[in-house]
């Protein structure tokens, strides 16, 4: 019993940053209607602004979050500006080579600024962690999934109680219409992608004390990213939460029961079972 739930503690905290990926691939998504293979890519730049800021600053990865937001942010909206924004009329083939060119772009620009060796971000606490009711929790993953929820509920306020926010999801369900309404799509387009863009760096920052940091990291992330957002939902943020989380606890729980080498191979198969049963995501066709 202490097992199944010491796994479920784990597959949960990982799980919530999982969500925080998914999150921000679903806002990108959402409004611009372009799938973004560059996503993962965007993380690893945060998880690199992170390792660089530690080893050079000595500032904590967690605080970190404080600088990353923005800056990755600004990168975001200024490759949304200059890039993605002129081949939203294209063909969605063209978007999608658009981004996979400019992921290996990042990717490769990162490994010429940093090499390609396996860099690895050790701080007092990355081993580290805290017995509660007998079950052994990550202490940094504990600190990553409360930030994560923060981040997550100061959004979910932002793009409900806002007009911004309002403008945001407004684009999302009828671009059309809300330009019709006198909102600045353009511009709405490229807020999105900065704040999806601030959230893969932000997941990247968080889990930077926890995985290996090297430049071909976001091919897995952008992966999973779209899993978890096919399989909540396209277009719901609600259910990218619960995919992100619904995906972690697959894993942890895998990695447990079955084997370390095969929780990849169940979350795909969970993933294809659910597209065969309910090809709309569990969330169904609901947008943020």
């Amino acid at each position: 019993m202490i097992v199944f739930l010491q796994s479920l503690m784990s597959g949960v905290l990982i799980g919530g940053v999982y969500a925080l990926i998914g999150i921000g691939l679903t806002i990108i998504f959402g409004v611009m209607r372009v799938i973004n293979f560059a996503h993962g890519d965007i993380l690893m730049i945060g998880m690199y602004l992170t390792y660089f800021l530690f080893s050079v600053f000595g500032i904590d990865p967690f605080l970190s979050v404080a600088i990353c937001i923005p800056v990755m942010f600004a990168f975001g909206a200024l490759t949304q500006k200059f890039f993605i924004n002129r081949m939203l009329g294209a063909l969605p083939q063209n978007q999608i080579l658009l981004t996979i060119g400019l992921g290996l772009i990042m990717s490769n620009t990162i490994m010429l600024l940093f090499t390609s060796d396996y860099k690895i971000l050790t701080t007092s606490y990355s081993s580290g962690s805290v017995d509660l009711a007998g079950i052994s929790v990550s202490q940094p993953l504990a600190i990553s999934f409360f930030i994560t929820a923060a981040i997550t509920a100061a959004l979910y306020w932002f793009l409900m109680k806002t007009d911004i926010g309002q403008a945001i999801r407004a684009t999302a369900q009828d671009r059309e219409a809300a330009q019709l309404m006198g909102i600045n799509v353009r511009w709405t387009s490229i807020l999105a992608f900065g704040i999806g863009s601030a959230l893969a760096g932000t997941a990247g920052a968080l889990i930077s004390p926890t995985y290996y940091i090297f430049p071909q990291v976001g091919s897995a992330f952008t992966l999973k990213a779209f899993v978890i957002t096919v399989l909540g939902g396209m277009g719901s943020i609600v259910g990218a939460t619960l995919g992100g989380i619904i995906i972690g606890v697959t894993e942890s729980m895998s990695a447990v029961y079955i084997s370390s080498g095969w929780k990849e191979v169940v979350v795909y198969v969970l993933f294809l079972l659910v597209l065969l049963f309910k090809p709309s995501g569990l969330m169904g066709t609901s947008r943020m």
